[in-house]
């Protein structure tokens, strides 16, 4: 089974000094890799020495050194995320260097560590799987079955009305799913079949 991921129920920072430099940890919630970069571009402090980040969103990733040694910034903060069991996230570590130099495994855990902290310190709220119901539905039937879905923590996402009644597209998280369609038989004695429909992520 895979490890339950969390995302950031709201931006955090966390600064550290090491070794006379100053590291500043930037952490946001992130749902596309460009709301990610637009992030990046705001939050870096262009006077800084480095600006380095790495961002997850489910299988998309990058990192960026911005002019240390590679593989001494962006690749440590992206292990931290993964680290730390993240997702849809995106950290920035600044740093303002101090003139003392850390040398290739000193940036690492700088970058590495820093970014790791900020994230174990932030608000987090767990990534919850949904998933998609399609069904069909009589107009004399519509309101209970409404009911019976909003009672079992579903969603209608949308509803089209046709000449014998409505096609509905219903999201609930996916182990809810299942126990939802069954109701849904049974309210409708049979009548109604839900089938599911390609799974989605939301939180």
């Amino acid at each position: 089974m895979s490890t339950p991921l969390d995302t950031l129920a709201a931006p955090w920072q966390h600064e550290e000094d090491i070794r006379k430099s100053r590291f500043l940890a930037q952490a946001s919630p992130v749902s596309s890799p460009a709301e990610a970069l637009a992030w990046f571009d705001e939050a870096g402090d262009p006077a800084a020495t480095h600006n380095c980040w790495a961002y997850r969103i489910g299988d998309a990733y990058r990192f960026n050194d911005d002019g240390e040694p590679g593989g001494t910034a962006g690749r440590p903060i992206l292990a931290a995320i993964d680290g730390q069991a993240c997702d849809r996230v995106a950290v920035l570590v600044t740093r303002w260097y101090g003139g003392i130099k850390l040398g290739a495994g000193g940036l690492a855990r700088a970058y590495g560590g820093s970014a790791a902290e900020c994230l174990r310190l932030a608000p987090r709220t767990p990534i919850v799987l949904r998933g998609q119901l399609l069904l069909h539905c009589d107009f004399s039937e519509l309101a209970l079955v409404s009911a019976r879905i909003r009672d079992m923590d579903g969603l209608i996402e949308s509803e089209r009305f046709v000449a014998d009644g409505a096609d509905l597209v219903v999201s609930a998280p996916r182990d809810r799913l299942d126990a939802i369609a069954s109701r849904i038989v049974d309210v409708s004695r049979g009548k109604i079949q839900p089938r599911r429909a390609d799974a989605v992520d939301e939180r």
